[in-house]
């Protein structure tokens, strides 16, 4: 009698990778920081130094800085960020003929947007620049939460999507980016990783508030939940995933390449 040997699969040890600053920690200060910012601008509170921000902003913005400002601002924008980030991810799964390139850019679309647009939606406060521009508000009026008989395209300012949107997808381009070059026999230094994931979502940070597109408090908030969903994305153990089906015979990891 011949016995037929059943197929064994190999099943992936799913563990969790490690971030720095180490622990979940961090991750439950960015929500006290986050859930703390939002009650206080409910109270009414910190008012003065987002108007005392913005003030000093329309007195010091001149023509060829605002243009300057406007322009590195578009490092915040989230369609183009979100396709670069893709197209990375179809380039090095094509390469290394496996999915799960493709895991890291799908699972920040839907954390993005699950998070940043509703929480846009729900507090609905307007930009500084609400009161020179549509709806034309009243400068006091600019500044509360939850106004909701606005129309929902005026009152989107909190918290900063350009600051979150920057944080995130700047890092999944860096976590795509290394292992990319990697197959083309190139590698990328650590100092240009960390420039990847820093020096974009500074400089974002800073335009929004000069140009009077977001409060300040707007865009600590944009740190917050932009900093929060980048641990979650850092600690997703990408190349040990399940998959599921015909997926497996494509599932080549990514992150370990070369």
């Amino acid at each position: 009698m011949v016995r037929v040997r059943e197929p064994t699969t190999v099943r992936r040890n799913v563990r969790l990778r490690a971030v720095r600053p180490p622990g979940w920690w961090p991750d439950a200060l960015l929500i006290v920081v986050l859930v703390a910012l939002t009650v206080a601008l409910a109270a009414h509170q910190l008012f003065g130094i987002d108007r005392a921000v913005a003030d000093w902003a329309d007195a010091h913005r001149p023509t060829a800085a605002r243009w300057t400002a406007m322009t590195l601002n578009y490092l915040g924008q989230g369609t183009p960020l979100t396709l670069i980030a893709a197209g990375l991810g179809v380039l090095l799964a094509v390469r290394l003929r496996s999915v799960r390139p493709l895991l890291p850019p799908v699972t920040a679309f839907v954390l993005t947007y699950l998070t940043i647009g509703p929480l846009k939606v729900w507090t609905a406060r307007p930009a500084p620049s609400a009161s020179s521009k549509e709806p034309f508000l009243p400068p006091e009026r600019t500044l509360p939460l939850f106004q909701h008989d606005l129309p929902v395209s005026y009152a989107q300012s909190y918290p900063s999507g350009h600051v979150a949107n920057a944080i995130v997808w700047y890092g999944v381009i860096a976590l795509l980016l290394a292992p990319l070059l990697a197959t083309y026999g190139r590698r990328m230094p650590p100092g240009v990783v960390t420039g990847i994931r820093v020096v974009p979502p500074l400089v974002v940070f800073c335009t929004t508030i000069y140009l009077g597109w977001h409060w300040l408090t707007d865009s600590v908030a944009g740190l917050a939940l932009g900093f929060l969903l980048d641990r979650l994305l850092r600690r997703m153990p990408w190349d040990d995933l399940p998959l599921p089906g015909r997926l497996r015979e494509h599932d080549r990891p990514f992150m370990s390449y070369p």
